[in-house]
Formats: C-alpha cells, sequence, structure tokens
C-alpha cells in the first residue's frame, strides 16, 4: 500500500500557486507525474501525492520541474483570486477521493484521444498542402516546359515562312531572267543571219522564240547593243561548301517531339542507380546500406561528442540516398563543431534546396537549416548574409526569443556598436 506525502509545502499568488513535493531519495527518472485542471498525482513508490485543488487551473500553462531532490509546480489559476486552501473541502474522503481521480484519468485520456485526433488531422492536412504544393509546382513546370516548346514551334514556323518567302522571290528573279533571255537571243540570231553565221541556238530553243520585229538597223549595231546588254549579265556564283553542325543528345529524337523534362528526369534516375552500383561493396552489410541506420548511427556519434565518425556516417548516408535533407543538416552541424565553416554553409544550402516546397510539415527543418547556414556566414564575417537567414528562421519561428537575440546582435556588429571581438559568442547561435 502506497504511503502517502503530507510533508509538501505551497505558495500562492493572484494568479499562480507554487507546490513543492519531496521525492525523499527516490531517482527523479522513476517518479510519475500525472495532472489534470483539477487534479495533481505524483507516484514514486512506495510514496504517493495527490490533491484534489481546490479551484481549476490552465493545465497547458502548468509546469512541473524535477531536481535536486524534489518536484515543483508551478499553476496558472484560471481564475485569478486567493484560495486560502490547496485542496478541496471534501479532499479528507478516500472514496470520494478515488472517484475523482478515476474521473480524472478518464477525463485525461478522453483529451488525449482528442488531442491525438486532432494531431493526426492536423498532419493530413498538412500533407494535402504539401500535395498541393507539389502538384502547383509541377504544373508551373509543365506550363514552363510547354511554353518552351510552343515558342520553339513558333520560331520554326517563323523561319520556315521566311525561307518559302526567299524561295517565291527567287522564282521569280529566275522568271523575269527567263523572260529578258529570249530577246537576247533573237537579236543574235538576226544578227547572225545577216552575216551568213550559223545559229548558235538549236532548233528547238528557236522555235520558243516569238517573231522578231523588223529592225532598220545595221548588225553592227545590233552586235554592239547585244554586247552591251551581254556585259551587265552578272558571273556565275562560285561554289561554296555550308557546315552545318547539331546539338548532341541522348535521344535519337528531335528536341520539337521530345519530352525534355521525362527525359532528364529519366537521366537522373539513370545516373542515381549507376552511382548506387558503383558503391555496392560486398564488404558491406545490409544495414550499412540504409541510409536511416546510417543516419541514426551518425545522431548517436554526434550526442556522443565524436564529430568525426558523426560526419562519416552522414557521407556514406548521403552516398546511398541524396535526397535526404536532415543527412546534409546534420553534417552542416558537425561541420560547424569542427568549424569548418565553409561546408557547413554548402551542406545547409543544400537541405534548403531539398527542403521544398515550404510547408508547415518542414518548417522546423527549414529553421534550423537557416539558422546553422547564418552561423556559418557569421563565423565567415559574412555578416549581413548571415543575418538574411537569421531573419528568413524568424520569419518561420517568430516566437523564437533566441533567435531575435541573436540577430539583434548580428545587427549590433554590422553597425559597428558591437566588436568584432563578439564574433566569438556566435558559436552558440544553433
Amino acid at each position: 500500500m502506497p504511503i502517502t506525502v503530507k510533508d509538501y509545502t505551497w505558495e500562492e499568488t493572484e494568479t499562480s500557486v507554487f507546490i513543492t513535493v519531496p521525492l525523499k531519495g527516490v531517482q527523479a527518472r522513476k517518479t510519475d507525474i500525472f495532472s489534470t485542471d483539477k487534479y495533481i498525482k505524483v507516484n514514486y513508490p512506495p510514496y504517493l501525492f495527490e490533491v484534489d485543488l481546490f479551484a481549476p487551473v490552465v493545465d497547458d500553462k502548468s509546469t512541473a520541474q524535477v531536481g535536486n531532490g524534489t518536484v515543483v509546480f508551478k499553476l496558472v489559476k484560471k481564475d485569478p483570486g486567493i484560495w486560502t486552501q490547496l485542496a478541496a473541502s471534501d479532499a479528507g474522503d478516500k472514496k470520494a477521493m478515488i472517484e475523482k481521480r478515476e474521473k480524472e484519468i478518464e477525463k485525461a485520456q478522453q483529451r488525449a484521444e482528442e488531442q491525438k485526433k486532432a494531431a493526426a488531422e492536423r498532419k493530413r492536412q498538412e500533407q494535402k498542402y504539401a500535395l498541393r504544393e507539389q502538384m502547383r509546382l509541377e504544373e508551373e513546370e509543365r506550363r514552363r516546359v510547354e511554353n518552351a516548346k510552343k515558342a520553339e514551334r513558333e520560331q520554326a514556323m517563323t523561319e520556315l515562312e521566311t525561307w518559302k518567302q526567299q524561295q517565291v522571290q527567287s522564282e521569280i528573279i529566275k522568271r523575269d531572267e527567263n523572260q529578258v533571255k529570249p530577246e537576247k537571243l533573237e537579236r543574235r540570231n538576226e544578227v547572225a543571219k545577216e552575216e551568213g553565221q550559223k545559229l548558235p541556238v538549236s532548233a528547238h530553243t528557236a522555235q520558243k522564240i516569238e517573231p522578231a520585229k523588223k529592225k532598220e538597223q545595221t548588225a553592227k549595231s545590233k552586235l554592239s547593243m547585244f554586247d552591251d546588254d551581254d556585259a551587265n549579265i552578272p558571273a556565275i556564283r562560285s561554289k561554296g561548301k555550308i557546315e552545318v553542325s547539331f546539338t548532341p543528345r541522348v535521344f535519337p529524337t528531335p528536341v520539337r517531339e521530345s519530352k525534355l523534362h521525362e527525359e532528364e528526369e529519366w537521366l537522373k534516375k539513370q545516373t542515381e542507380a549507376m552511382r548506387a552500383a558503383e558503391i555496392d561493396d560486398p564488404n558491406l552489410s545490409e544495414e550499412e546500406k540504409n541510409p536511416l541506420w546510417l543516419k541514426e548511427k551518425g545522431d548517436g556519434f554526434y550526442k556522443s561528442g565524436n564529430v568525426l565518425a558523426a560526419v562519416n556516417a552522414y557521407s556514406q548516408a548521403i552516398r546511398m540516398d541524396s535526397k535526404m535533407p536532415a543527412l546534409y543538416s546534420n553534417r552542416a552541424a558537425c561541420h560547424l563543431q569542427i568549424r569548418n565553416f565553409h561546408k557547413a554553409a554548402q551542406d545547409s544550402s543544400r537541405a534548403l534546396e531539398l527542403l521544398t516546397p515550404p510547408v508547415p510539415a518542414n518548417a522546423a527543418a527549414r529553421c534550423k537549416a537557416h539558422v546553422r547556414r547564418g552561423t556559418s556566414l557569421c563565423q565567415l564575417e559574412m555578416y549581413v548574409e548571415g543575418l538574411m537567414d537569421y531573419e528568413a528562421a524568424l520569419k518561420i519561428d517568430p516566437k523564437n526569443e533566441t533567435l531575435a537575440q541573436d540577430a539583434e546582435r548580428i545587427r549590433q556588429i554590422i553597425q559597428g556598436s558591437t566588436g568584432k571581438n563578439d564574433n566569438d559568442a556566435l558559436e552558440s547561435l544553433d
């Protein structure tokens, strides 16, 4: 049977109640605390402390701190005022206390179930929002590809129309030249007949020439007229060679008939598959090929202080799966510990690239990535760029007072009101 604790102390103000319960040498991790808006229980076998409060409190704003051999409750009163007593009037009745305890436990279970359902619903809504954002980005990419194809088609049609116009103009020029030639041939044949020479043109060609008009000019004048006109005929164009070069393409289809976006995705997947095949080391176990297992190993190394081993674990996990933003963000934290600020900034940037689209589900990860990149840039004395990352993190988590203080400190360094010696303090920004 548990021993009831009665040597507790309590104090109150208009808005708060402070309760101190001694643990009597029991370890804090063996302490079980349960509380609602009207009931508090602390169970640390063989001792038990429970109280039915005089008035309700705000359970969400109340806190319990375990340490130094005590449990200290800070309760926020729902209705401000002085209680004058901690327990309700019927607290001495054991039967009523047991009923009260069972009722409060049932109420707490119902509230926990409601919170679980609300959290699940909120998670579903966030997933739906993330899916809608992803669909919107894919739709924008599809429209961009369609617009690019449309622009290429329009350009090709424009070039084709231009070529057709050039062909029509060249045909007109050739037709005009052919209309001029029969008149010249007629003059040449007349001159040749008068001088008794053989006709220089074939009979088939001569039949096509219309009968020449009678002219009174002499043969010499006709010859001179013919020579003058012949001198104006342009010379025959010299032969040339046109070289055409084509853009190299992996797929044999023309660009206007290909699906560029799908081809790029296919090539990217093929590259990743080839990379995975290259790192298929027979000496590695199945667990060592699992990026999630490697991530957990890296987390364990980091918490134990072995930062270099954590970097190696994260790097191996990235080789297995380069699409996990947590791997880059955690490796950036490791690089910050060993003061490798350039690589920390690079890994943070890569993590932010993968954390798209920006949705509430990845808000905490994006906030950490911004803070880690901002810290790296400040350590490299790029304070303006670092401040931009801290402001981006504050937009994600505007209630974070630590971020606000660090951002204000960076502003003071930029404005010159704080010396550069304060740069060492930036190591603790993350």
